[in-house]
């Protein structure tokens, strides 16, 4: 729904009145900003990425997920991964994404201590996602390191006005069952939420059937780990089993085409997802696998792409895919109460805007006609 020539009231930082310009005005209000000719959207939600990962932009291109990330990413980020290295490239993902117009965003990297003190000086929000594998990485030599600053993170943090703490076991080929049950067991007792990289790739899944006999999917499901706090990212293979599990079990879905298109990892199919029920976000991924943080442009790209999926023009229209950029991505990462964030436009909800200049360049539905003028 698009309101022409109305305005918004916020208190303490919270929407309080929407309505036509003519009785905003009216309001008594302290301040007053007028937008002439301005689109004025809700703030843009970013529900996966690995924020410090902007310093890896371009470092491996043309190639497919598992020599991307075994033979170039895990060895760079061992080499080159520390706490300096996570601060600056955080700095550098969130002035990139507030450019885009993202006010929150989901991280998942190492050091997520140092992600948090950067979002907390920046004024955004964020889900950061502690990452956990069967094997050190960057800021944790053991899995039981990982947990324990993760739960020691979550506490710390638990007022937090703008950041919440989430879990995220890396993925199904990382992450044995006994760390698995682990992380399910603490987020309950905490209700936090889990992010987990999930049928990334046709290679995953075959390699889990090969090695567990069962899908990915259905394995997460008898470990218990599904449900409306469980963040499925990617999720590209999916059969009518998969589908029924997530369905069944309410389960998220974070969409990151362009990093599945770069890396050739497959595609989601976002429209019977969507037609099923399932909550649909969507997500840039990290600046190495995309190789940028502009999730309008994400948007955009996943409309059209659906529509090729699907293979029906009435894929995913313009409206759909702006709510899986906003309120679908609130869903997603948990936002509830008065921590709900203002894509749908309602009182109460946390008043965080973008104002956008019309233009081809901003719009997922261009009118074209509006913008080409044809000389004799």
């Amino acid at each position: 729904m698009v309101l022409k020539d109305h305005g918004i009231g916020v208190r303490d930082g919270c929407i309080v009145y929407i309505g036509p310009r003519t009785e905003a005005l009216r309001q008594n209000a302290v301040q007053v900003q007028e937008l002439p000719g301005m689109l004025l959207s809700p703030g843009l939600i970013n529900a996966h990425g690995h924020a410090a990962m902007t310093l890896f932009r371009g470092l491996a291109d043309d190639m497919p997920l598992m020599t991307w990330l075994q033979d170039h990413i895990w060895p760079a980020e061992g080499k080159w991964v520390n706490e300096d290295f996570v601060r600056d490239g955080t700095d550098l993902a969130i002035a990139e994404q507030l450019k885009g117009g993202i006010t929150c965003f989901s991280d998942m990297y190492f050091y997520p201590k140092v992600a948090a003190e950067r979002v907390h000086a920046s004024g955004m929000r964020a889900q950061i996602t502690v990452p956990v594998l069967d094997f050190p990485i960057p800021g944790a030599h053991t899995t039981a390191e990982a947990l324990h600053n993760g739960i020691e993170l979550f506490n710390d943090l638990a007022h937090h006005p703008r950041i919440k703490i989430a879990f995220g076991p890396h993925a199904p080929y990382t992450v044995g069952d006994e760390n698995l049950e682990k992380v399910r067991v603490i987020a309950d007792e905490l209700d936090a939420m889990i992010q987990m990289h999930v049928h990334e790739t046709a290679f995953e899944v075959e390699q889990a059937v090969e090695q567990h006999q069962e899908r990915p999917l259905a394995r997460l499901n008898r470990l218990g780990m599904l449900g409306p706090r469980f963040q499925a990212v990617h999720m590209t293979q999916i059969n009518d089993d998969d589908l029924a599990l997530l369905v069944e079990s309410n389960t998220n879905v974070i969409h990151c085409p362009e990093s599945n298109l770069k890396l050739a990892s497959g595609f989601c199919p976002v429209e019977r997802l969507w037609q099923a029920g399932v909550n649909v976000a969507v997500g840039t991924d990290g600046a190495a696998s995309n190789n940028d943080l502009d999730l309008l442009g994400e948007t955009r790209t996943a409309a059209l792409l659906a529509k090729a999926v699907a293979g029906s023009a009435t894929a995913l229209d313009a409206h759909r895919a702006l709510r899986m950029a906003t309120l679908n991505g609130a869903r997603a990462l948990g936002y509830s109460g008065r921590d709900r964030l203002a894509g749908d436009r309602q009182g109460g909800r946390h008043g965080r805007f973008r104002p956008v200049g019309p233009g081809p360049a901003t719009d997922l539905r261009p009118g074209v006609a509006a913008y080409i003028c044809h000389w004799p």
